[in-house]
């Protein structure tokens, strides 16, 4: 069966992303009465919508049969497709860890894993802490009125994660633009164009970003390969597969996702993280109250702000999910969204809750594509909010958040708030 036109219009529409009830009415939608159907909307090529929780963690397990390389790994129409090759004769422009499989995505993983583990991450834990006292210090003396999100969550996982690249501080502002650019392709407040635009102009707006921060690594790996540092740009820039230094492609794509992913995600968590403390004024209360709340508190702001909408994965061979088969070649649309709202794994899932179980929500992913960055992204936010509470007594909305306008990755792009410190 097809899913409602009207309903396969509004997943795949930016817009429905900075609107919420729309959004999340249509998954319900889905989730009980089509939770794995196909999904036919002009321009587009028919693809299957997995919109339960149990359906996209089984598919992310079966890597070798729902793969990432095959085709576009994101929702773009055919237009953005057919422009994509004339820049690329691969599915995907950018050639990294989520668009690659098997024996390749295995050894890129392998280069800085060892630097994303719990164990290796213990060394930047006062570092990150001295920077979140910075950006605390710095809002609260900037208040009482401040927009989090631009004044601390957009910047400070920035400051973090560049820190760990071994990007100059005078780079962040660079590196804040591009991102935006580039996960905001379609919101007319961050793209470059400053218009709606999409399909193949949206693309062609990533590709100018993807070329200016290759003309940036390019310098960066040329430095770092006469002069190796202690960072993991330098990591990247010197790895090598088989005795040799990482293709163009795969070492762009590895600075890329490093760089603009790996702190973006993480400021989208944020922001709505404090948007829904705002509206829930109990939450810091409790957590106040109670510090060993604190784990269920992070865990349950990952899933409830799910900054990854979705990914694209095609079928390798026949299969079938949900007892229904799937031809080789299909292309599934999983909703890391939907997934995390889904009622059969989430009790009263609109509602933010410090009771969950822990490491249910998908936000991060699950098997071998789970997001290399996880740890890094909790720790960051952990330390955040364990300087940050205390000294917070109150916290109210002074304006209308506003998300961006974006289908894959997207969060609050303001977030205008009166503090009051304790």
């Amino acid at each position: 069966m097809a899913i409602p036109v009207e309903i396969a219009t509004t997943i795949a529409d930016p817009k429905s992303y900075a609107d919420l009830p729309r959004l999340d009415q249509a998954f319900e939608y889905l989730r009980h009465n089509a939770p794995f159907e196909t999904a036919e909307i002009e321009g587009f090529d028919p693809f299957r919508v997995v919109s339960r929780h149990a359906d996209l963690a089984d598919i992310e397990t079966r890597a070798d049969v729902f793969v990432n390389g095959a085709a576009s790994t994101y929702l773009v129409n055919r237009e953005a497709i057919a422009f994509g090759r004339t820049v690329v004769d691969e599915p995907n422009v950018i050639r990294s860890l989520v668009n690659v499989d098997g024996r390749e995505h295995k050894d890129l993983r392998a280069i800085a894993f060892p630097a994303f583990t719990p164990k290796a991450l213990k060394s930047l834990e006062d570092s990150t802490r001295d920077i979140a006292r910075e950006f605390i210090d710095a809002m609260i003396a900037r208040g009482p009125e401040v927009d989090f999100a631009k004044d601390v969550a957009f910047l400070y996982p920035l400051r973090v994660v560049m820190a760990a690249l071994g990007v100059p501080r005078e780079d962040e502002p660079f590196m804040l633009r591009l991102t935006q650019e580039m996960f905001g392709n379609t919101d007319p407040d961050l793209n470059r164009a400053q218009a709606d635009v999409s399909g193949a102009a949206a693309l062609e707006v990533i590709t100018t970003v993807i070329a200016e921060l290759s003309d940036y690594f390019g310098r960066v790996t040329t430095q770092l390969r006469s002069e190796p540092r202690d960072n993991i740009n330098s990591l990247i820039a010197n790895a090598k597969i088989n005795g040799e230094h990482l293709t163009p492609r795969q070492l762009m794509g590895y600075y890329i996702i490093a760089a603009t992913a790996g702190h973006d995600t993480t400021a989208n968590t944020t922001g709505a993280t404090m948007w829904a403390i705002a509206e829930n004024p109990e939450l810091l209360d409790q957590i106040r109250n109670d510090p060993n709340l604190l784990p269920g508190f992070l865990e349950e702001s990952i899933r409830w702000s799910t900054p990854v909408k979705h990914f694209m994965r095609s079928a390798l061979v026949d299969t079938e999910v949900r007892g229904k088969p799937v031809k080789a070649g299909e292309w599934l649309f999983l909703s890391y969204h939907s997934a995390n709202r889904d009622e059969e794994v989430f009790a009263d899932p609109y509602t933010f809750r410090l009771d969950r179980p822990l490491h249910r929500q998908l936000a991060f992913g699950t098997g071998p594509h789970v997001c290399l960055g996880q740890h890094l992204a909790r720790m960051e936010m952990r330390i955040l909010w364990e300087e940050l509470l205390p000294r917070l007594r109150k916290v109210e909305l002074t304006g209308t958040p506003k998300l961006s306008q974006s289908n894959f990755v997207s969060g609050p792009k303001s977030v205008p708030v009166r503090i009051t410190v304790n």
